[in-house]
Order: structure tokens, then C-alpha cells, then sequence
């Protein structure tokens, strides 16, 4: 087991990763960097955006990293309750169990035949609200279709014993597309609703409409129905699944303290986005966007007045944000409350204080490889998955 020690988080950026790989037992003690030119804020004096200074909000924690695995294109975490287990999806179609005490890894069985292509395969993760008494898992992928590549979501029950999943059904389908991009399907459950992340499929327009279910976040039941009561239901298409509309790539989502719902947005050139959702609003995309179109034409800055929610916090240049995390733990306890952000461009995590609706950016790491998914394990470490071929699972927690 790679051992990756830290000292005391005093500065904005602490590189986690070595250049080169020295053995599973070997401890790696790592120096902190003295500046992060990448941070995004508009007092920073790097680059621009609306997240705020850098060095007010750095905090003095003494932790250490622990690699726990390797995954070839790992997308999403999710640790089951009541179990030693956690759950491990790889783009190209494998979910792995991991038993975090021995280390056994197991593929589960009967999982559903995925396109992997681009951005599309096998996405997210969770377990049902009922998983301690039924085994209740969601999945989100991508299957193909004649239309094109579509999102889809699924419920069975995962037998921990078997290692195989049962029972299992398709209980969501987002529009199809012919892109093989911004598919999003990040998934979130709170109370009776299961929370969707559908991106726009890189085809603009559709964020700004309710004939499809793209480039919005939904609201459904657990069955996968339009949740009752939603903004814009009665609008046709498929506005009575929709919650919020103008969104881009959605790659992250989770709740604060306080129940509040929260996004991570992949922007264009420049653009990343964390918002704050309130049902029935419209984010701008493609109409409003803190960055750039990739040729470089403008795209109109958010202005008071124009109609559309701005983000609490953007980034410019981009970090590519590939998931969220808001830490409701105890382990590191000067972060409760916090969101963090695993960059992909970036190559960093991004430590960001919410207040209410407010947002500001106080702390990175940089991890010297692309970051694709954060998760909170139940003893309050925070679980790290790198992206690509034999990315490294790490789990931080104090010294």
C-alpha cells in the first residue's frame, strides 16, 4: 500500500503525486508548493472569476494519502450502507466492488451492455434509500440507439454475496442524440426524488427548451416519473421532468447542510460553473456563459437583469470540474460544510466555502493527475479517484 504523507496544509497548493510510481509499500513524503497559478478568483491576481481570494480560507490540517486500488477509467464512487463495500464504475462498461478492509475486488455480474465512446459508457452510481433492507442500487449509462447514443438509467438490487446484480430494470431514458459527448447522468437522491444531470449533448439550443430532457436538471421519483409539482410541467416535451434548465455538462451534484441542492458545470473555453439550484430557474447556457466558445467567439457574460442565474462561483481558465463533494463529515471537521471540486484539465481539487447561496473559493491541491471523482466515506475520509487507464483510488484522511 502507497503511503502519501502531508504537512500541514498551510498554502493553496500541495502537490499529492510523484512523477514516478515507487512501490504499494513505499511512503512518499511530499512538499508544499508555494503558489497555485491556476486558482481562479478576482483577487488572486491569476485570472479572472467570481470566487474570491485564495489565502484567507487555507487551513492548517495535517493528513496523509493511502493508495487503495487502480481502475481503468474510473467514473464514480459510491460507498454502500451497512457494508465494508464500495462501488467503483469504469467507463468502459465494469462496476467493481472493492471490500475497502481486504482489498478484494470483485466485477459484478448482469450489469447492462453499455456504449463506450467519447464521453459515453458506463456513469454513476448510488444506492437507493432502502439498500440496508433490499439492496436498491441505480445505475446511469449509455446504450446506443438508432437515433444516437442515449442516457439511461436503471434500478435492480446488488447481492453482496453473489457479487451480481438482480431484478434489474430501465426506469429513465434521456433524449437521444448523435454526439458522443455532455451526457452528464450524474444522479443525486434526496428524500422522494432522484435528482438527474442531463447535459445539453453538445447541440446548444436544447438547454433552452422543454421538447427534450437535455441540458437541464430533472427531477423524478424513485421510479424514474416526472417528481409532482415540477416548474415547468405542462410546457410540453418533456418539461415535467425538468427542475432547472441551462446547463451545459453537469458532471457534479449534491446537497449542503442545509438540504440546498448544488451543481458542478463544466463551462466552454474558460466557464466552469458551481451552482446554486432553485427550481424553476434558468442557468444561460448557451445564451450566458462566463467563458468562451472554443473558436473563440464570445459568448454574452451573465449581467444583472438578463434573465438568467449567474453562477456562485466560476473559473477561469477552466478546471474542468468532473464531480462535487460537499463534506458533511466530522473527520476533518474545519471542513464541514464545504464543497470540493475534482478538476480534470485542472488536474487539482478545489476547496470552496458555501455560505447560503454564496460561494468562494479558498484552497487547492494540486494532484498532478486528473481527478474524476471525490466521495465521502462514512468514517469522514475523503475517497479520490483518478481518471484514465490504471487510475488510483486514494483515500485522505488526518495524519
Amino acid at each position: 500500500m502507497k503511503k502519501v504523507l502531508f504537512g500541514p496544509l498551510v498554502v493553496v497548493s500541495l502537490v499529492l503525486a510523484s512523477c514516478s510510481e515507487p512501490s504499494m509499500n513505499e511512503s512518499i513524503e511530499i512538499a508544499p508548493t508555494s503558489s497555485s497559478s491556476s486558482f481562479a478568483g478576482p483577487s488572486s491576481g491569476s485570472s479572472e472569476g467570481s470566487s474570491g481570494g485564495s489565502s484567507g480560507g487555507s487551513s492548517e490540517v495535517s493528513s496523509e494519502v493511502v493508495e487503495r486500488g487502480r481502475f481503468n477509467d474510473g467514473w464514480a464512487l459510491e460507498f454502500l450502507p451497512g457494508t465494508d463495500f464500495l462501488l467503483v464504475s469504469e467507463r468502459g462498461g465494469a462496476l467493481q466492488m472493492l471490500d475497502v478492509n481486504s482489498g478484494d475486488k470483485v466485477e459484478i455480474e448482469n450489469t447492462p451492455a453499455v456504449y463506450s465512446n467519447g464521453q459515453a459508457g458506463m456513469h454513476d452510481i448510488v444506492a437507493g434509500p432502502t439498500f440496508e433492507n433490499d439492496g436498491t442500487v441505480y445505475l446511469s449509462w449509455v446504450r446506443e440507439t438508432a437515433d444516437g447514443p442515449q442516457g439511461v438509467i436503471g434500478r435492480g438490487q446488488l447481492n453482496t454475496e453473489t457479487g451480481s446484480l438482480e431484478g434489474f430494470e430501465e426506469i429513465w431514458q434521456q433524449t437521444p442524440s448523435s454526439s458522443d459527448g455532455h451526457f452528464s447522468l450524474r444522479m443525486h437522491i434526496d428524500d422522494d426524488y432522484l435528482y438527474v444531470t442531463s447535459g445539453d449533448r453538445q447541440a446548444f439550443d436544447p438547454a433552452q427548451e422543454t421538447d427534450t430532457n437535455l441540458g437541464a436538471v430533472l427531477r423524478l421519483t424513485h421510479d424514474g416519473q416526472p417528481a409532482p409539482g415540477n416548474p415547468f410541467a405542462g410546457q410540453g416535451g418533456r418539461s415535467d421532468e425538468i427542475y432547472t434548465m441551462g446547463h451545459r455538462n453537469p458532471l457534479g451534484i449534491d446537497t449542503d447542510l442545509g438540504g440546498d441542492l448544488w451543481v458542478s458545470e463544466m463551462g466552454p473555453k474558460g466557464g466552469d460553473e458551481l451552482n446554486h439550484l432553485v427550481p424553476g430557474e434558468n442557468y444561460g447556457w448557451p445564451e450566458a456563459s462566463m467563458g468562451v466558445h472554443y473558436d473563440g467567439a464570445d459568448i454574452p457574460h451573465h449581467q444583472e437583469g438578463d434573465g438568467f442565474v449567474p453562477p456562485a462561483a466560476y473559473w477561469v481558465p477552466s478546471i474542468s470540474p468532473g464531480n462535487l463533494m460537499i463534506y458533511k463529515g466530522q473527520l476533518f471537521d474545519e471542513w464541514t460544510g464545504d464543497a470540493f471540486l475534482g478538476g480534470l484539465s485542472g488536474k487539482k481539487i478545489v476547496r470552496v466555502e458555501l455560505n447560503g447561496d454564496q460561494a468562494q473559493s479558498v484552497e487547492e491541491w494540486d494532484m498532478g493527475n486528473r481527478i474524476r471523482a471525490l466521495e465521502e466515506a462514512p468514517d469522514g475520509s475523503i475517497w479520490i479517484l483518478e481518471d484514465g487507464q490504471r487510475g488510483r483510488l486514494l483515500e485522505w484522511r488526518p495524519e
